[in-house]
């Protein structure tokens, strides 16, 4: 990653939830954590 890269912290993101609902180009995505601690992305 270089280093004018944004980085933000999976804990600051999601605080208390396992998902978290992001928009991009008027679609909305889930970015979910597994229960093996993994991140998944769907639309």
């Amino acid at each position: 990653m270089n280093n004018d890269q944004s980085k933000i912290d999976s804990k600051e993101l999601f605080k208390e939830n396992n998902t978290v609902h992001i928009v991009h180009n008027g679609a909305v995505y889930i970015l979910r954590i597994t229960k093996d601690n993994k991140l998944i992305l769907t639309k």
